[in-house]
């Protein structure tokens, strides 16, 4: 629709309308020293000292490039090919609003019905939504998928081993509802068989796992699902969905819902968003799916085209029986995800994620070789492992890091609630040369030698 500007005689007949003269009329009403103080703003500049300071202001930032990254917990530096940006970029894309009407938003309902595809390929579940905020959203939608499919029953079992940030959102989400949330303690790194065994009942809905977990660590799916599916309750994971690439699948696992953060796949790390969050379940819990469905029929003539499907259509008309109304949805980062997945193919995602995980265990055997430091757990892991890094301040040996540009890790000494202790979380990505892994070692062994003889950093 082309916008069309009001004309002068246009604006004079509503002026007229309104009772007065000019649009300065309008305002006369607003008192003249409204703004009580001046504002301290610099006299204005040329565009080009402007473009200068802007510069050089951006330029105190440390950005990624300039660091050697081993950072994760949700958040991952991969390699993003200049194609992603180069085609999610065109103004057909960014410009594109909720597809409501299909006549009008074919292309767009395309995209998502390709990203819905991968998603549901990758998982190996039948149905995929179209997309969701980010991956803590959509773990807490996994929960309230749970809790409505399984009536009745208000206990809802977590894993100690999900990531921490999840466990606030899915508090957040059903702070008003009455439900209880069981954490399961986990054993080694893992959770605990003996402890599901000693929390499940028959009011439990289901259980929250995460694989790899937030220590890096891969879970015993197979014997927890079918734990939790002989009490006739199910089970959603939370996946990294780049270990999809070589590890069993969430459907292979036994798994009813899917859920995770699609960061890995073609998304900068951007400061922390936005991000997307995926989701995929089993065809029989489809209509509890939040947000909408986009599907492949044909029109009058015969012709293939794309429609939404499904979305919460009780929100119109039964609104105590709704899903979540994920209205602006992270359609552009799901459109990035398509792209990146669709260049990789799945001889270049199997690369991808081999590389992760080759290149995680040198770094994970090098740096356990240190004087000191040892793996936390006896686990297999992907691309992230913990560290046991005995008698030092994990905290400040990550800012030595820092310190010789380097992102060393994670201290699990920020995280308040959790159980494990003088941790570092490594995660070990494919642009981490082998050089950037050595050198990450070499630093390590240095600070920790340091802090072993003087017994301070």
């Amino acid at each position: 629709m082309d916008y069309v500007p009001a004309s002068k005689d246009d604006i004079q007949k509503m002026l007229q309308t309104i009772g007065v003269e000019s649009f300065d009329d309008l305002l006369c009403g607003i008192p003249k020293n409204i703004l009580k103080k001046t504002v301290n703003i610099p006299e204005g500049m040329s565009e080009y000292d402007a473009a200068s300071l802007l510069t050089k202001t951006a330029d105190e930032n440390k950005n990624i490039n300039s660091y050697s990254c081993f950072l994760g917990a949700g958040a991952y530096d991969h390699f993003i090919p200049s194609v992603v940006k180069a085609l999610s970029a065109k103004p057909e894309f960014t410009t594109a609003y909720t597809p409501y009407q299909p006549e009008a938003s074919q292309g767009t309902l395309q995209a998502i019905f390709e990203y819905q595809s991968m998603v549901s390929e990758l998982t190996g579940l039948e149905v995929a939504n179209a997309s969701l905020y980010d991956g803590g959203s959509a773990c807490a939608e996994a929960a309230l998928m749970l809790i409505n499919s399984y009536r009745g029953r208000d206990n809802l079992l977590v894993a100690d081993t999900l990531n921490p940030f999840y466990k606030e959102i899915i508090k957040t989400y059903l702070k008003n509802l009455s439900i209880k949330l069981t954490f399961i303690p986990c054993e080694n790194g893992t959770v605990s068989l003996n402890a599901i065994d000693k929390y499940i009942d028959n009011k439990t809905a289901g259980l929250i796992i995460q694989s790899p977990n937030f220590y890096g660590c891969i879970e015993d799916l197979k014997n927890i699902t079918d734990k939790i599916h002989q009490a006739s309750a199910g089970v959603a994971m939370v996946c990294n969905p780049l270990s999809l690439g070589i590890l069993a699948s969430p459907d292979e696992c036994g798994v009813d819902i899917a859920v995770g953060e699609g960061q890995p796949l073609g998304i900068p790390l951007s400061y922390g968003g936005p991000y997307l969050g995926f989701i995929a379940s089993t065809k029989k819990l489809m209509r509890r799916l939040p947000g909408r469905i986009c599907g492949l029929t044909k029109d009058h003539s015969g012709n293939r085209c794309f429609v939404l499907t499904l979305q919460a259509r009780e929100q119109h008309i039964r609104r105590e029986k709704a899903t979540s109304n994920i209205c602006s949805n992270q359609a552009l980062m799901a459109l990035q995800a398509c792209i990146y997945l669709s260049w990789l193919g799945k001889k270049g995602f199997y690369e991808l994620a081999e590389q992760n995980l080759e290149k995680a265990h040198y770094a994970a055997e090098q740096a356990a070789s240190i004087d000191g430091i040892e793996l936390y757990f006896n686990k297999p892991f992907f691309n992230e492992f913990t560290l046991k890094i005995k008698n030092a301040d994990v905290s400040q040996i990550v800012k030595k890091l820092y310190g010789r540009k380097i992102l060393g890790g994670i201290s699990l000494n920020n995280f308040q609630d959790n159980p494990i202790k003088d941790g570092l979380l490594v995660a070990v990505t494919e642009k981490r040369s082998k050089e950037d892994i050595d050198n990450w070692v070499t630093a390590l062994k240095k600070i920790v030698e340091q802090t072993k003889y003087t017994g301070k950093l």
